[in-house]
C-alpha cells in the first residue's frame, strides 16, 4: 500500500465492525507494510480499541519483531490460510496521535525509505525491544495536571529588537507560522526563546527545543532549568535507554513542560504541543546521514504545521534555503543586529602567512597576540578543525605517505598513545620506526591537528592551563561538561579544539579567537563548501567578546586576498549569503532546484557502476515518459554515475547518481516510479544502495 493510502486509511481505521486484518509496519528493508491476522484468542470486545500507533509483536521469517499498527482492515491480498497471526498486542493506547502517524507516513514517502524502518528509527530503543511504555525508577508518576507557570528566576531585560521578535512569536502561539530568527552571535536569541517559552508554559502547553549537538545540551538544560519551575526532559544519544524512554514518556504524557534534544528528539510526542524551536538551524547535524535520511529542520516545519503551532528557526548564519524562504515570504524574517547587554561585535583581522616561519601551525604575530591577551588574564580560543597530532606522516627520503588501505584517505597521527588512525573507518595502526617502503628513519609529521597545537601551546605557555576539546578528549560521559565547567570559572586559559567549540557556546571570558587554517572551504568540490566554511568561521568568531571586554578574531590564511574571505570579513555574513544566493540561482542549484542522490557501494567498483548505469537508463526512460505525458520532462536532469568524492571508504567502492529537478513535485514523481524498479533489479542485490533526498553531504 502506498503511503498516501495509509494516511487516508488513518481517517477510517476500521472498515467494518468485525475487521480482522492488521496492517503492520515491520522493521525491514522492504518498502511495504505486512498483513497479519489477530493474535490467537484476542478478545473480540477489544478489536474496536485497536488504533494506528500501537505496537504489535509479529513473526517475521525466523524472528519475532515489534511493528507499528498502521490500520485495521477486513480484506487482504493474502489468502486467510496463508496469513500469519500476530503474537500479541503490546499497547492499550496508541504511542503517537493520528496527526503524527500521518506525518511519519508522509516522511517515509518523501524520503523514499521503508516505512517499517522509519517507525523503528523514531521509537526509543526499549520500545523497539517490546518493553512496556512505562516510566520506571521514579518517585512519582506523571499526571495530566496543568503545568505550573511560575518562574524560578526573573527574565532579562530585552532590547528593542529582542522584544519585537518575542512579541511577534507570542502573538502567533495558537497558529502555525514559521519564523527565521536571524541574530548575530551574542544577540540574545536564547533569551528570546526563554521568554517566548514562558508564555507557552503559562498557557499550559509544552515546548520542544532542538539543538544540533550533544555538546550544547548541558548549557541549554542549565539555562532552561534555572528559568522554569517545571520538568525539563532531555533526549540525546548519550543517555541510557531507560533515561531516554523516561524522558520520552514525560513528554508524551505532558509532565515535561520543556523537551530539549538533538535531531531524533523531533519524533517525541507531546501531550500539549505549543511551540517548536530549532536552534542553529543551519547546522548539517540536523540531516541524518545513514538509514532514514531525514532533515530534522524540514520535518520539524512539517510537524509544526500539522500541530498548528509556531516554529522558530534560530541562527547567526542562516542556511541559504532558509534565507530564500524568508525572502519569498514563506518564513517571517526576524532580525537581531546588535549584541545583547554591553557586549560589542569583535574586530576581525586576516593574517597572511605566506613567507612566514611557522611553529606547528602558528605564525609569530599570532603567538605574540595570544601572549598579550593572556597577560590581561583573558581566555583565548584556538580553532583548528582537525583532530589528532598531524594529518600526514611522510617519509622524507622516498616520499611514502601513511595511507589507509580501506579508504582513499591518509592516516592521522595521534600522539597519546602513539598510533595511526583513519578518521573515516577508525582503522588503527602502530607507528612504525622506519619507512615500510625504503626503511629510512626520516619519518616526519606534516600538518597540524588539535594535539599538536596543544603540545606547542603547553610548551610556550607553561603557566597557562591548556584545554583541548575534541572528540578524543571528550569520549567519556562527563568529560565535556567537566572541561566546559573549568572554562566557565573565568580563569585565564587557552581552549584549543574543533568545531565542537564553535556551536553556540557562551564563553564570556574569551577575548581572542584564533583560526589556524581558514582555507579548506575555499576550494571545496562540494557546492555548499563556501557556505559551510563561512558559517563555521562566523560561528567560531562569535565566541569572542561576549561580555564587557572587547573581542578580537584573527584568521590565519594563505589566501588573504581571496574574494570569498574579503567579502565575508568586510561585509558580513548577510551580504556574503546574498552573493552566494545569486551564484546558486545562476547555476540552478539549491535552493533554486531540488536534488536526490542515489548512492551505491560494493566490495568492487564494477557492481556500483552497473547498478547506477541501469538506474540512469530507467530514470531517463521515466523522464521521457513525463515529457510525452505531462510536458515537464525538461525540468528533470541526471548527472553521473560518477565515483564518490571519496571513492573507497571502509573497504567499499562508492559511486553516485545525481537527480535534479526544478520543482520538488517533479522529483518526487520520478522517485515514486523509480524506487520500485530499482528494488526489482537483480543488480540491486549486489550492492548496498540508498536514496538521499535533499542531500547536504555530497561526499
Amino acid at each position: 500500500m502506498l503511503p498516501d493510502e495509509h494516511i487516508e486509511a488513518l481517517n477510517n481505521p476500521i472498515a467494518q465492525p468485525h475487521a480482522t486484518v492488521l496492517r503492520i509496519a515491520v522493521p525491514s528493508p522492504l518498502r511495504r507494510s505486512f498483513d497479519y491476522q489477530l493474535p490467537i484468542d484476542f478478545p473480540a470486545d477489544k478489536i474496536a480499541g485497536l488504533k494506528p500507533g500501537i505496537r504489535v509483536l509479529v513473526p517475521f521469517g525466523t524472528r519475532q519483531l515489534v511493528g507499528i499498527l498502521l490500520e485495521v482492515v477486513d480484506t487482504s491480498d493474502i489468502p486467510a490460510d496463508k496469513m500469519k497471526a500476530a503474537l500479541s498486542v503490546l499497547d492499550e493506547q496508541a504511542l503517537y496521535p493520528q496527526h503524527l502517524m500521518e506525518l511519519f507516513i508522509w516522511a517515509a514517502h518523501y524520503y523514499q525509505h521503508p516505512i517499517g524502518d522509519v517507525f523503528s528509527t523514531l521509537l526509543p530503543a526499549l520500545l523497539r525491544q517490546g518493553k512496556p511504555a512505562a516510566i520506571k525508577q521514579r518517585k512519582a508518576r506523571a499526571s495530566d495536571s496543568p503545568l505550573p507557570p511560575s518562574l524560578k528566576d526573573s527574565a532579562l531585560q530585552l532590547n528593542a529588537e529582542q522584544l519585537a521578535a518575542s512579541t511577534q512569536i507570542i502573538q502567533s502561539l495558537n497558529e502555525y507560522r514559521c519564523f527565521l530568527l536571524d541574530g548575530i552571535t551574542g544577540s540574545g536569541k536564547t533569551e528570546v526563546y526563554l521568554q517566548t517559552i514562558a508564555e507557552v508554559i503559562a498557557n499550559r502547553r509544552q515546548a520542544l527545543v532542538l539543538v544540533p549537538e550533544i555538546s550544547l545540551t548541558p548549557q541549554t538544560i542549565n539555562r532552561f532549568g534555572q528559568r522554569f519551575d517545571c520538568p525539563v526532559a532531555v533526549l540525546h544519544s548519550g543517555l541510557t535507554p531507560r533515561e531516554r524512554l523516561n524522558a520520552w514518556l514525560q513528554a508524551a504524557n505532558g509532565e515535561a513542560g520543556v523537551v530539549i534534544g538533538t535531531r531524533s528528539a523531533l519524533f517525541t510526542p507531546m501531550a500539549r504541543p505549543g511551540i517548536l524551536i530549532i536552534d542553529e538551524e543551519h547546522d548539517s547535524s540536523f540531516k541524518q546521514q545513514e538509514g532514514f535520511r531525514y532533515s530534522a529542520r524540514d520535518l520539524g516545519i512539517m510537524r509544526a504545521k500539522s500541530e498548528n503551532i509556531p516554529v522558530v528557526l534560530g541562527s547567526a548564519t542562516p542556511s541559504l534555503e532558509s534565507l530564500h524562504n524568508a525572502s519569498n515570504g514563506r518564513y517571517q524574517h526576524l532580525q537581531l543586529s546588535i549584541r545583547a547587554g554591553a557586549a560589542s561585535v569583535p574586530v576581525y583581522r586576516l593574517v597572511d602567512t605566506n613567507g612566514m616561519v611557522m611553529q606547528d601551525g602558528f605564525c609569530e604575530p599570532v603567538l605574540e597576540l595570544i601572549k598579550e591577551h593572556l597577560q590581561k588574564s583573558s581566555q583565548v580560543l584556538v580553532f583548528i578543525n582537525r583532530r589528532g597530532f598531524s594529518p600526514t606522516l611522510q617519509c622524507m627520503d622516498c616520499g611514502w605517505i601513511a595511507e589507509c588501505k580501506r579508504c582513499d584517505a591518509r592516516f592521522t597521527l595521534h600522539r597519546l598513545p602513539p598510533h595511526l588512525r583513519c578518521h573515516h573507518c577508525e582503522t588503527r595502526m602502530p607507528v612504525a620506526g622506519s619507512c615500510p617502503q625504503c626503511q629510512s628513519k626520516k619519518l616526519q609529521a606534516l600538518g597540524v591537528g588539535t594535539e599538536r597545537s596543544e603540545a606547542l601551546l603547553t610548551r610556550l605557555f607553561p603557566d597557562t592551563r591548556i584545554i583541548r576539546v575534541d572528540r578524543d578528549s571528550t569520549r567519556r560521559k562527563h568529560d565535556l561538561n567537566d572541561l566546559l565547567a573549568e572554562v566557565h570559572t573565568g580563569k585565564s586559559c587557552i581552549l584549543t579544539g574543533t568545531q565542537m567549540l564553535a556551536k553556540g557556546h557562551h564563553f564570556p571570558g574569551v577575548t581572542l579567537v584564533v583560526v589556524l587554517d581558514a582555507d579548506g572551504g575555499l576550494f571545496s568540490a562540494d557546492f555548499r563548501g563556501q557556505e559551510h566554511m563561512a558559517q563555521l568561521l562566523v560561528q567560531v568568531a562569535g565566541r569572542a567578546g561576549r561580555a564587557e571586554a572587547p573581542g578580537e578574531v584573527v584568521i590565519q590564511t594563505r589566501h588573504s586576498t581571496h574574494e570569498t574571505l574579503q567579502n565575508l570579513i568586510n561585509h558580513g555574513y548577510p551580504q556574503f549569503a546574498q552573493t552566494l544566493l545569486q551564484e546558486r540561482n545562476a547555476a540552478g542549484m539549491p535552493p533554486f532546484s531540488h536534488l536526490a542522490l542515489i548512492r551505491a557501494e560494493a566490495g568492487n567498483n564494477q557492481n556500483p557502476e552497473r547498478f547506477l548505469n541501469k538506474a540512469r537508463r530507467l530514470s531517463a526512460g521515466l523522464i521521457q515518459q513525463y515529457r510525452l505525458n505531462a510536458g515537464n520532462g525538461a525540468q528533470l536532469s541526471l548527472l553521473g554515475p560518477l565515483p564518490a568524492p571519496m571513492e573507497k571508504r571502509a573497504g567499499k567502492f562508492r559511486a553516485q547518481l545525481l537527480l535534479q529537478a526544478q520543482h520538488r513535485s517533479s522529483l518526487q514523481l520520478l522517485l515514486r516510479k523509480l524506487c520500485p524498479e530499482l528494488e526489482a533489479m537483480k543488480e540491486s542485490r549486489l550492492v548496498r544502495w540508498s536514496i538521499d533526498v535533499d542531500p547536504v553531504d555530497m561526499t
